[in-house]
């Protein structure tokens, strides 16, 4: 399918009916043929802020301003939540972006309660903030600004290069150490880039995107995420030797796990693209957890075991060591936080 990473919807688990894109023409739909068109659909929740309690994260709180990712890569681990709201992990993951309008607001509400204690807020825990919906809605922004006036730390994770846009945003949220970027290259090989993750930006505008953040003496980072052997777990050194000279101060990586109907997308996914690849692809993912292309285990899900998940640590250590080992990193502070949200002049 032109421009998407997946290429149908696996059956929803919560539905009695379920629908599909074919190659035949709909009685009541146009024939998509090798296009489909991305919808927004408008959502008012109750509350933005999603709270963590997995002892393998290192944040407690995240926003997710769009459910959805256009971004369409195949390995997300968040197509499995789309089920929830009546579509498909497929396709629908892709073009069915749910926009949560009212964001801004709640999270301003959230900063304005008594009971609110200020800690990092990470952008992007589930989709990412600044995917081509951000170009019209401009959520994303405006959750900035509003970190900005009350002085509440920020992480946020992307790989799309419209955070460029708000460069003036992050310099101030940077020169109070109230902000932290990861910027994800999981390859340099633009061949496969573009059928894993068709529309994400370029590895060479990523890196341009790092040098650019950096100049502005914004913090960056590096997210490997995921490594999949066999596919692009022989670039470690490659990414990270040219993230740290284009200015990234950090690097870190997952392991690819495949929950839930993402492994059926995903097999589908290789026999589509690399068929060659595929039984040696999959079974290099099952000796990472415990002959399973699924994991949900804590501490182990996000990095593996075994021979293979060991020697992909090393080099990464390694080669983290080598490139990051001497650069300064500098905590995000809670001690800025402005209960009324009112920015001092002095």
């Amino acid at each position: 399918m032109k421009g998407r990473g997946s290429d149908h919807n696996p059956e929803n688990p919560y539905l009695k009916l379920n629908h599909d894109y074919i190659d035949e023409e709909y009685i009541d739909e146009k024939n998509y043929g090798d296009q489909i068109d991305t919808t927004y659909l408008t959502e008012f929740p109750k509350n933005v802020l999603s709270k963590n309690d997995s002892p393998d994260i290192p944040f407690t709180y995240s926003i997710n301003p769009y459910q959805g990712c256009e971004h369409g890569c195949i390995y997300c681990y968040a197509r499995n939540s789309h089920t929830y709201w009546g579509f498909g992990a497929g396709l629908d993951f892709e073009s069915k972006i749910i926009v949560k309008k009212n964001a801004p607001d709640l999270l301003e509400k959230a900063f304005l309660k008594k009971s609110w204690k200020p800690q990092t807020i990470v952008l992007s825990g589930n989709t990412d903030c600044y995917q081509p919906a951000e170009r019209k809605y401009k959520l994303t922004r405006q959750i900035l600004q509003i970190c900005l006036r009350f002085g509440n730390p920020v992480g946020v994770i992307t790989k799309n290069s419209l955070i460029v846009r708000d460069i003036d945003v992050l310099s101030e949220l940077a020169k109070e150490s109230l902000v932290r970027i990861y910027f994800s290259i999981t390859t340099l090989n633009e061949d496969l880039r573009r059928k894993m993750e068709p529309r994400t930006t370029t590895s060479i505008s990523k890196l341009k995107v790092i040098e650019k953040l950096s100049s502005q003496n914004i913090p960056v980072g590096v997210m490997m995420g995921p490594i999949i052997p066999g596919l692009n777990d022989h670039e470690i050194q490659s990414i990270l030797k040219l993230a740290s000279e284009a200015g990234a101060i950090e690097a870190s990586y997952t392991m690819v796990r495949l929950n839930g109907q993402i492994g059926q997308l995903f097999e589908s996914w290789l026999e589509n693209n690399y068929p060659e690849r595929k039984d040696k692809v999959l079974n290099k993912i099952r000796s990472l957890h415990s002959g399973q292309v699924n994991d949900t285990r804590w501490k182990t899900r996000m990095r593996g075991e075994g021979e293979l998940a060991d020697i992909i640590a090393s080099m990464f250590s390694i080669n983290r060591k080598k490139y990051f080992g001497d650069k300064e990193k500098t905590e995000l502070r809670t001690d800025r936080f402005r209960r009324n949200g009112n920015l001092s002049l002095f």
